[in-house]
C-alpha cells in the first residue's frame, strides 16, 4: 500500500527459514519501490485463531485515513479464519508495530464453506450505498469461487447472498483481487473509484498460474458481468505472465496515480539448494498495469522507477539481421542488464503457415523450439550465456502465419539455461495480439542473476523465468542477438544497460 508517503510491502515469510513454515507477514518500505527498507514483521503466528500461519490478505484505507490489515489466520485445527489488524501507532510514519484485534475472528468458515478452503481476502472497496465490500478466495461445491462480504465500518461483516463470481471449470481460488481499469490512458483508479469508461479486472489464482477477466461491475446490484472469456483451464487464457508467477496483489498508488503490481516468483531448484543459499522465492519488479489500446486485455510495465538503476548504456541502431545471425552485445556486465530491443519484418509471404488460430503457446515453443529454423524466427536475445553457449536462456519470437491473420509466439526456453540437475527447464509461451505487417515487434527483459522477467510487445505478455546457471554468472555472463531464422529482419534499435544493485537494509 501506499501510505503518507511510504509504501508498504506486506509479503509471506518464515522467519526461521528458507522453506515454508511459521508464516507471518514480512514488512518492508520503501520510498521509491526500489531501494527497501527491512522491518520486523507485521504479523506472527502467536494467537489461537493464526498459531499455525498468518496466511495472505490485503490492507485496506479506511476512512480517516486508517489502514487496516484483513488477513487469513490458520489455527490448530488448520480451519482458515479472516482476522483483522491496525496500527498500535497512526503517528509512526513507519507503521512498525500491527495490533491484531480483540475480536478477531472476524469470519469463520460456516455453512457450506469448507474450512480449509476459505482464504486471502482482498483489499476492500466501498459501494454508492457507503458499505465496504471484500472478496475471499473459495471453492463451493467445485467451483472456483469469489465469495461476498459487506461491512459498514470496516470491522464487521457479512456475507452476501451471492458470489461476486465462479467458475465451474475450475478448482479453488486464491488471493482474489478486484478493481477497476480506465478505457482511457493509462492511469490507474482507487479500488472504490466507480464512473465511466471504467472496466474492472477479477484475478485469481488457481493451477500455480494467475488468471484473470473483465467485465462490467454493477455497484448497486454487486453484479459482475464478464465480458472476455470466462476463467477456464487453458493455455490461451489471460494471464498476468506465462512463467513463474503467482499469488499477486495490485494496489492503487495515490502518489503516481497508477496502479501497481507484485507477484511471487517461486524456485525453480529443490529444497535443498534453498536450504544452501538460506532463501527462497522472490518478488518480481513491480509493474504498472492498465488497459490495453484495443480493450482487450491487460498491459504489464516495470515502474519506471527502475530505471534509477540504469548505468552504463550500449546502443545500437538499424542493423541487419541476415538468417544465422548471432551478434554479441558488447561491453555489458550480463548478470544484470536491463535490455530493450526493437524487430521489424517486411513482405511476409513466406511465413510459416501453422492451421489453427488457438494453438497452445509452451507446446508450440517447445516443438518450434530455438534451434529449429523457419522464415520468421526464432529470433530474439540469449541471456545469462556461457563461453561457447553451454549455458544460454533464449527469448525469442516466431512469426506463423494461421489461417485468420499473422500470429507472433513469444518463448522463453529455459533448457540449456544450466548445467546444474535438477533445476527447472520448462519453456513458456505466449502469443502476442500485434499485426508484424503493421508493428515492429519489441521485447524487454529484466536479468537478475537468477531470474529473467521478459515483457513483449510494449507489455502484452509477460513472462518470468527462474534460472540456475553455474558458468554464466557475474563477469563470465553474455548477452547476444540472435536471428536463426532463414530471413534477414531489421533490428531497428537495440539499448542495453548495466543495473546497479538496489539497496535492501534492515531497520531496526
Amino acid at each position: 500500500m501506499y501510505f503518507n508517503g511510504v509504501y508498504h510491502l506486506f509479503y509471506q515469510y518464515n522467519p526461521y527459514g528458507p522453506l515454508w513454515g511459521n508464516i507471518s507477514w514480512g514488512h518492508s518500505i520503501s520510498y521509491d519501490l526500489v531501494n527497501w527498507f527491512l522491518l520486523e514483521p507485521a504479523l506472527s503466528p502467536n494467537e489461537p485463531y493464526d498459531i499455525k500461519g498468518c496466511l495472505s490478505g490485503s490492507t485496506t484505507i479506511l476512512h480517516g485515513p486508517k489502514p487496516i490489515i484483513l488477513y487469513t489466520g490458520q489455527d490448530e485445527h488448520s480451519s482458515q479464519l479472516q482476522n483483522l489488524a491496525f496500527p498500535k501507532n497512526l503517528s509512526d510514519p513507519l507503521l512498525k508495530d500491527w495490533v491484531k484485534w480483540s475480536g478477531n475472528p472476524i469470519l469463520t468458515p460456516v455453512n457450506d464453506i469448507n474450512s480449509g478452503q476459505f482464504r486471502d481476502p482482498s483489499t476492500a472497496w466501498m459501494g454508492p450505498d457507503g458499505k465496504w465490500r471484500i472478496v475471499i478466495g473459495s471453492e463451493i461445491n467445485g467451483h472456483g469461487t469469489a465469495l461476498l462480504f459487506h461491512s459498514t465500518d470496516g470491522f464487521n461483516w457479512t456475507r452476501s447472498d451471492k458470489p461476486l463470481h465462479f467458475s465451474s471449470e475450475t478448482g479453488m481460488w486464491e488471493c482474489p483481487d478486484f478493481y477497476p481499469v480506465s478505457n482511457v490512458g493509462k492511469n490507474g483508479s482507487d479500488v472504490s473509484f466507480q464512473g465511466n469508461n471504467t472496466m474492472h479486472v477479477l484475478k485469481a489464482s488457481f493451477n500455480g498460474h494467475d488468471y484473470y477477466v473483465m467485465g462490467t461491475y454493477d455497484p448497486k446490484m454487486d453484479r459482475f458481468l464478464v465480458v472476455t472469456n470466462d476463467f477456464r483451464v487453458s493455455n490461451t487464457q489471460f494471464r498476468y505472465d506465462y512463467g513463474r508467477f503467482y499469488a499477486s496483489k495490485t494496489f492503487y498508488d495515490s502518489d503516481k496515480k497508477r496502479r501497481v503490481l507484485w507477484g511471487w516468483v517461486n524456485e525453480g531448484d529443490s529444497e535443498s539448494d534453498d536450504i544452501k543459499k538460506g532463501w527462497s522465492g522472490l518478488q518480481s519488479f513491480p509493474r504498472s498495469i492498465w488497459l490495453s489500446d484495443t480493450g482487450k486485455q491487460l498491459v504489464q510495465w516495470p515502474v519506471e522507477e527502475i530505471k534509477k538503476l540504469r548505468a552504463k548504456q550500449v546502443n545500437m541502431e538499424n542493423r541487419e539481421l541476415k538468417g544465422g545471425s548471432l551478434l554479441e552485445v558488447p561491453g555489458i556486465t550480463a548478470s544484470q542488464v536491463d535490455i530493450e530491443v526493437l524487430f521489424s519484418l517486411s513482405n511476409l509471404n513466406d511465413a510459416e503457415l501453422i492451421d489453427s488460430d488457438t494453438f497452445d503457446p509452451p507446446l508450440l515453443c517447445a516443438q518450434k523450439n530455438v534451434s529449429m529454423s523457419r522464415s520468421f524466427g526464432p529470433f530474439g536475445i540469449l541471456v545469462l550465456a556461457s563461453k561457447n553457449l553451454t549455458e544460454q536462456t533464449a527469448v525469442f519470437f516466431r512469426v506463423f502465419k494461421g489461417p485468420n491473420k499473422f500470429q507472433v509466439l513469444m518463448c522463453s526456453d529455459q533448457t540449456r539455461s544450466s548445467i546444474a540437475q535438477g533445476v527447472d527447464n520448462s519453456i513458456y509461451g505466449a502469443f502476442l495480439d500485434l499485426d508484424p505487417l503493421h508493428e515492429k515487434i519489441s521485447l524487454r527483459s529484466l536479468i537478475d542473476h537468477s531470474i529473467v522477467e521478459s515483457f513483449g510487445g510494449e507489455g502484452l505478455a509477460c513472462i518470468t523465468a527462474r534460472v540456475y546457471p553455474k558458468l554464466a554468472i557475474h563477469e563470465h555472463a553474455k548477452l547476444y542477438v540472435f536471428n536463426n531464422g532463414t530471413k534477414s529482419l531489421n533490428m531497428s534499435s537495440l539499448n542495453a544497460w548495466n543495473m546497479n544493485k538496489a539497496q535492501i537494509v534492515p531497520m531496526g
